[in-house]
């Protein structure tokens, strides 16, 4: 199985996204205290890997520094070892340089070095060609202006996806599916994993976006594993499924969107077919364990929160 993250072009070698400085960014303070610890394996042997993250973190608007809210996922991360991973809208309202450098590094930017897999969002874009996003972090974020590319983390393929369609193309014979489709022929990892914003499938205040659905077809079809996204502010869990939403133990997808970073949550809407997990209350993060041919879950809420959700999936 794998998690795929969207790269533009074709036939393209991975990119392995060089460590960025380690350190909270100039003018910053300094990391959030705490030791992070390892997250315990439950399923199929010794973890090679663990991913931690969530979208939708660090909205400015009027405010002279970052959210409450960023700040106390960005206290939860600073204990939770491994690669962090963002799922896009990083810097609110509008992906500015100034609102990266005043709202997301004094949270966030604390890991930076860890930050491996970052993805766009929808707000990071409203800034021309993502400038604040790629100019904030670097190589880390693949080519400038396009925002897809995938990296290798514990025998697991990774692919980061740009779901900003209109804008960057996710259809048949777009720059960025043609890459999707020559990255995963060229790398058939047992387990694949994808990083992207929009969730295809959503029972949350924006819902489906069929925009992606050649995201899924790809992916289903190369035999992907896990799809994480944000967009929609809250946490939810689907069973495997195809693209057509159609329940597939054997093959299917199992998506989680988790836009709980620290913008201000939403309610649900019309619950979505084979959601089988969903909270709207409780800001935190997604701890994605990896293993050789499998994967356990791990929703955790930040300090004074209770809700959690937790499990495991085997690759295909």
């Amino acid at each position: 199985m794998f998690v795929a993250l969207a790269v533009g072009g074709c036939a393209l070698p991975i990119v392995n996204p060089a460590p960025l400085p380690k350190g909270t960014p100039a003018g910053s303070p300094a990391a959030p205290a705490g030791t992070p610890t390892p997250v315990t394996p439950s399923n199929g042997g010794p973890a090679t890997g663990v991913l931690v993250g969530a979208g939708d973190i660090a909205t400015c608007g009027g405010r002279p520094a970052a959210s409450a809210e960023a700040s106390a996922t960005a206290a939860l991360l600073s204990t939770i070892g491994g690669t962090v991973f963002t799922a896009g809208d990083d810097a609110y309202p509008r992906g500015t340089p100034a609102e990266f450098r005043r709202c997301y590094g004094p949270t966030w930017g604390a890991f930076k070095g860890r930050t491996l897999l970052p993805a766009p969002g929808n707000h990071d874009f409203v800034t021309t060609g993502g400038g604040g996003y790629f100019d904030y972090f670097g190589p880390a974020a693949g080519t400038s202006g396009e925002g897809w590319y995938s990296s290798n983390i514990g025998g697991w393929h990774i692919v980061i996806l740009n779901s900003n369609c209109w804008i960057v193309g996710c259809n048949p014979g777009s720059v960025q599916l043609d890459w999707l489709e020559a990255d995963l022929a060229q790398n058939p990892a047992r387990c694949t994993l994808a990083i992207w914003h929009h969730p295809r499938f959503s029972s949350g205040f924006h819902g489906d976006n069929i925009a992606v659905d050649p995201f899924w077809e790809v992916l289903w079809r190369f035999g992907a594993d896990v799809v994480v996204n944000g967009h929609d502010h809250n946490y939810e869990r689907f069973a495997p499924q195809d693209p057509q939403g159609v329940p597939d133990p054997t093959r299917g997808i199992r998506e989680f969107v988790v836009g709980t970073g620290g913008a201000p949550l939403r309610p649900f809407q019309a619950i979505a077919p084979n959601s089988e997990a969903r909270d709207a209350n409780t800001f935190g993060l997604l701890v994605l364990t990896l293993h050789p041919e499998s994967y356990d879950w791990r929703f955790t809420p930040v300090a004074g929160e209770t809700y959690t959700d937790s499990g495991s999936g085997s690759c295909h």
